[in-house]
Parts: structure tokens; C-alpha cells; sequence
């Protein structure tokens, strides 16, 4: 029985929405059909705008090197985020010390740490500190530097060095991207920096991120999904998804 290219659309698309990019050998052997078949399916797609295709097959058009600005997207799917953060404020205990983070669905966890007794939180985020002296109760640490004015965020080697001075139970990390091929990867190299060495200081790393950063791959990689204690995202996570952390081993925690 011959696939039709409806079928083999959705295969092109699903594959690419998971791993970032395809192999015309590759999906010649998956789908049962010639190469030329493939190479008349990649340029069908390119002109529908799913696709861009390279040299010997094809990548998604998401891959995205700019973030918008922090305000922008703290106005993007709120309600998601803020539902992410009630369930990744649950992970911490009384007593515990956390390091969190920028990041706008970062953000959202602390309102639901207000009652958190004997609580130590380290941040390098302008945002996050701000709203950790306003409504927290424990102790608040700024990992500081120079600060970076379109990340509102300090970085560089002066917030890395004050930042291996601790150890910490556990660490909220924001992400730019998921993805299978390239990982959990973000938009700025100095944050990127400050996400690696939060992950190396934590007993525990927890990846906090709504349904709209998977399969999104941006500048620089923080590390390998697996390299996570733990992942925190909202329902509107695809299925594919789902099982794909499964296979992976990655713990997951889906909020509604």
C-alpha cells in the first residue's frame, strides 16, 4: 500500500518537530519511497513555509537566535507559567536553599514560596531578586556582576565565581529551547554560562519550562535533557513529548 503525501507530510513534520532536522536517506527508508519522492516532499513543504532545506534534507524554521524582550515575555501564556511555578514551588522544603534562574516562568515560582520558613535563595535575575525582598522571608542572595540590560541579569565571570562559592539543595533553570537533537539550549552565551555552573553547585536541577519551548532549538547549549533531575511543564506538553522524556528517563511533573 503506497503512502500518501498527507501521510508522509505528517511524518516529515512530526520527525522535525522532534529532533530539529531530517535526512532525505533517511526518509526514504521510513516512508517506503525514492529519494526523489522525499526531495519533492521537502520542496512541496519549503513552499508551504514548514520547512528550509539544506544540504541533504531539511531543518525547521524555528530555529530563533533572538529572545523578545523580558516584558514581552512575561506577557506570554501566563496562566501556564504561573500554574508551572505553583508546582515547581512544591518541590522545595522548609530550611531548603535554592538557587533560581532568570527567567519569566522562573519568576513565577517565588509568590508561592512566601511561607517557606528558614529559606536561602541565590539568584543572579534583577526580576527575581526584586520580587524575592518584597515577598519572601528567608534570606535572599544576588550572585552579582555586571549586569546585563536586555537579560536583566548579572553575568559574567564576577557572578560565576560568587556563585561556586555555594552549594545548594536545588536549582530552577529557564530555557530558550528543547529539543532532542540540540538539547536544552538558550539565547544568551553569559547565561548560558550562569545555567551551567547553577546546574554543577545543585544536588538537584529542575527545568522549568512551558509547552511552547519544545522543539525550539536557539544559540547556545546548556546541556542534554538527561543531564536534568527533573522537568516541570504545563498540560498543553505535546504527547510525543511525553513519551519521548519517558524513553529518556527524564522525571517529569505536569501542572494542569
Amino acid at each position: 500500500m503506497s503512502v500518501t503525501y498527507e501521510d508522509r507530510r505528517m511524518t516529515i513534520l512530526g520527525l522535525l518537530e522532534m529532533e530539529g532536522k531530517v535526512q532525505v536517506p533517511q526518509l526514504a527508508e521510513r516512508l517506503g519511497v525514492s529519494t526523489e519522492t522525499v526531495r519533492r516532499d521537502l520542496d512541496r513543504l519549503e513552499k508551504e513555509g514548514k520547512l528550509r532545506k539544506v544540504y541533504g534534507g531539511a531543518v525547521k524554521m524555528r530555529m530563533e537566535l533572538h529572545e523578545p524582550p523580558f516584558m514581552k515575555r512575561s506577557q506570554m501564556n501566563p496562566a501556564k507559567k504561573s500554574s508551572i511555578g505553583r508546582l515547581a514551588a512544591s518541590l522545595v522544603q522548609d530550611g531548603e536553599t535554592v538557587m533560581v534562574d532568570n527567567g519569566t516562568t522562573t519568576l513565577e515560582i517565588l509568590p508561592h514560596l512566601r511561607d517557606r520558613k528558614d529559606l536561602t535563595l541565590i539568584t543572579h535575575s534583577v526580576p527575581i531578586l526584586n520580587l524575592a525582598m518584597e515577598i519572601l522571608r528567608g534570606r535572599v542572595i544576588f550572585a552579582g556582576g555586571e549586569i546585563d540590560p536586555e537579560c536583566q541579569a548579572a553575568v559574567g565571570s564576577l557572578t560565576e565565581q560568587m556563585l561556586d562559592g555555594f552549594k545548594v539543595n536545588k536549582a530552577f533553570l529557564a530555557a530558550g529551547g528543547i529539543s532532542v537533537t540540540d538539547g536544552v539550549t538558550d539565547y544568551h552565551l553569559g547565561e548560558v554560562n550562569i545555567k551551567r555552573k547553577m546546574m554543577q553547585r545543585a544536588e538537584e536541577t529542575i527545568l522549568v519550562a512551558d509547552h511552547s519551548k519544545f522543539g525550539r532549538s536557539t544559540f547556545a547549549r546548556i546541556a542534554r535533557l538527561e543531564e536534568f533531575s527533573m522537568l516541570v511543564t504545563d498540560s498543553d506538553c505535546p504527547k510525543e513529548w511525553v513519551e519521548k522524556l519517558e524513553a529518556l528517563g527524564v522525571e517529569r511533573m505536569i501542572s494542569e
